[in-house]
């Protein structure tokens, strides 16, 4: 398997107009956390009941995303050359029905959460307490009104399984000033912390808290989330 260092040799293999780098980049450190210390998934364990899910809300800079699930070895490493071409498994927006690992079809902003809050629901719903659920949603894209009511839906439901990173580069159209975005979540019901997202240590011991107690089914202590503040994307 590849190191954090060489991911962004790997990410340098796929080129394009379509790349979205500063998309692409800014979630480069909360990905490999997940995949590196976090979520109970593999490359064997892809159609596992008892899996983590990670989805990629923010589907629209994908190469990060590719970058290290080639590290990762969930898909080969020689795919990364051929992002975006007619024949490539690798588009533009991730394809769960191409890309091993890859749990949703994203890329069309606000849909990622929204669908999360599905999953986390339909988990407890068979009885399956222990798979926790990790979304990984823009500041940017938190403008969208469907996930306004994801959030709300998921405070008043208590989901407990449920955990969103937002990466805060500072795009939102409007601005979220600060404590903005936590307090978007906050007065709906969630369990908020913000972290700088480039360091690793602060991310896992962020991820660690917001997992704790996962698989008892209670559902007082609800869903949580955690702002990964990057450089602004200018």
């Amino acid at each position: 398997m590849r190191s954090y260092a060489e991911l962004p040799g790997l990410m340098t293999l796929m080129t394009g107009d379509e790349k979205h780098g500063p998309s692409a980049t800014s979630t480069l450190d909360v990905l490999w956390v997940l995949y590196d210390q976090i979520l109970r998934v593999s490359p064997g364990s892809v159609s596992d009941p008892g899996r983590d899910r990670f989805l990629l809300s923010k589907g629209h800079g994908p190469a990060a995303y590719y970058a290290v699930l080639a590290a990762k070895e969930f898909i080969p490493e020689a795919w990364l050359a051929d992002f975006g071409s007619v024949t490539s498994p690798l588009g533009y927006h991730p394809d769960r029905s191409l890309v091993p690992g890859v749990e949703i079809s994203s890329g069309s902003l606000g849909h990622g959460l929204p669908l999360g809050v599905g999953v986390a629901h339909g988990l407890l719903a068979q009885g399956l307490t222990v798979p926790r659920v990790y979304v990984l949603v823009g500041d940017a894209e938190l403008d969208e009104g469907s996930n306004s009511e994801a959030i709300v839906y998921a405070g008043a439901a208590g989901l407990p399984n449920l955990t969103v990173v937002a990466v805060d580069n500072r795009s939102s159209s409007w601005g979220w000033g600060p404590g903005g975005i936590e307090a978007h979540f906050a007065v709906a019901g969630w369990s908020v912390t913000r972290v700088w997202g480039r360091d690793h240590d602060a991310l896992a011991a962020a991820f660690r808290v917001t997992s704790a107690g996962a698989g008892s089914g209670s559902a007082s202590e609800g869903p949580q989330l955690v702002v990964a503040e990057v450089e602004g994307k200018e």
